[in-house]
């Protein structure tokens, strides 16, 4: 039904019912931030009796738009100035939502925006208005939706799956999605922050010494995107490079890649090639067996199967393809991790001819396989 036009100069009985008429909502502005390894920045204000967090944001206030009280905000409350790079999410508030702080609300519309991941340097440059803000916190996503309140944990959840994902905004009613549910999403897939993956990548032979206790691979399809999988749990889905332990009935640490890749994602790999290895200074995963090797390849994904039960965990994983750079985001490694996954897509483009992979959208393998071609 189209607007009725009313004279600019007055306001008739006739607008004034029709303005009473239409919806109101409050509107609210929030930042997804990050640190190099992918971990969220909340911040604990001083005015919640819940005790309960928030992502960097606030009230839009009269005639300001979302994306400026984002950026204000962002200042008042971190001391930062910082761009906004992309709408991640949109989400609208039912009027009475539990989860709404108690004071009459007629619901509320709130806009989520990317203001992309902080270096050090700008981290040591935070100053929060103590009044305000007792404290910030940079969390793993499992963490930070146990400090937000549950629809807080739920629109945090599906920005940065946007971010991550390289999908359309997340529009959201009452914490849910209303449009189709992107596999992040779908199968509740966190990053896996790894503080251990600072190591760096030695690109020589093992040394005789070290036992290599594991071999994990970037496993390239034709059109130089990788496959992740992805191992569902109580606390949600965990990515990883295919791959796992080496185990002693393994003639090599590439026999462990291609039984792994087979058990776990129903991946034919061909030619594997040593990329380099990552010092694990205890073994504590494996029993505390002592320094060890963990062995990083890269390798041609031939063929992709019908989606299978993996005989380790008793479960099928989720089987993504995503760009290097975002299975980096993924995996927590940080510059560790882009520094790897540039090797990795080096050499699939001079050994193979394989394509730098475009941006697109984290998908998922159909549960039937797929052609390569």
């Amino acid at each position: 039904m189209p607007s009725p036009v009313f004279p600019s100069d007055q306001v008739t009985p006739r607008a004034a019912q029709y303005a009473a008429s239409r919806h109101a909502a409050w509107l609210g502005a929030a930042a997804i931030i990050t640190d190099e390894v992918g971990r969220v920045l909340l911040v604990h204000p001083t005015y919640r009796k819940d005790g309960t967090w928030l992502l960097p944001g606030g009230v839009v206030e009269p005639g300001e738009h979302p994306h400026v009280t984002c950026r204000r905000e962002i200042t008042e409350e971190l001391g930062l100035v910082l761009p906004l790079t992309a709408v991640l999410a949109v989400h609208s508030f039912s009027q009475h939502h539990p989860d709404l702080d108690s004071s009459p609300c007629p619901g509320e519309v709130r806009f989520v925006f990317d203001a992309g991941t902080l270096t050090p340097d700008q981290v040591e440059a935070i100053r929060l208005p103590h009044e305000e803000l007792s404290e910030y916190a940079f969390l793993e996503t499992r963490d930070a939706v146990q400090r937000l309140r549950p629809v807080d944990g739920q629109i945090m959840l599906a920005a940065y799956r946007a971010r991550l994902g390289n999908t359309a905004t997340a529009h959201l009613a009452d914490g849910r999605h209303i449009l189709d549910v992107p596999a992040l999403d779908r199968h509740d897939v966190h990053v896996r922050y790894r503080p251990f993956w600072d190591s760096p990548l030695h690109r020589g032979p093992v040394p005789e010494r070290l036992p290599v206790q594991q071999a994990w691979a970037w496993c390239f399809i034709p059109d130089g995107r990788i496959v992740l999988v992805a191992d569902p749990g109580p606390r949600g889905a965990l990515p990883m490079l295919p791959g796992g332990t080496v185990e002693s009935t393994d003639a090599s640490p590439e026999g462990t890649l291609h039984r792994e890749a087979t058990e776990e994602a129903q991946l034919t790999l061909a030619d594997p090639v040593r990329l380099g290895w990552v010092l694990d200074d205890t073994g504590e995963v494996y029993g505390g067996v002592g320094p060890n090797a963990r062995l990083r390849l890269a390798a041609r994904v031939t063929a992709i199967g019908p989606a299978a039960v993996d005989p380790a965990t008793g479960r099928p994983f989720a089987r993504l393809l995503a760009t290097p750079a975002q299975a980096v985001a993924l995996l927590g490694w940080g510059p560790p991790g882009a520094r790897q996954a540039h090797l990795a897509a080096g050499t699939a483009r001079d050994r193979w001819g394989l394509p730098t992979a475009r941006a697109a959208a984290i998908e998922e393998i159909p549960a039937e396989g797929m052609r390569l071609s």
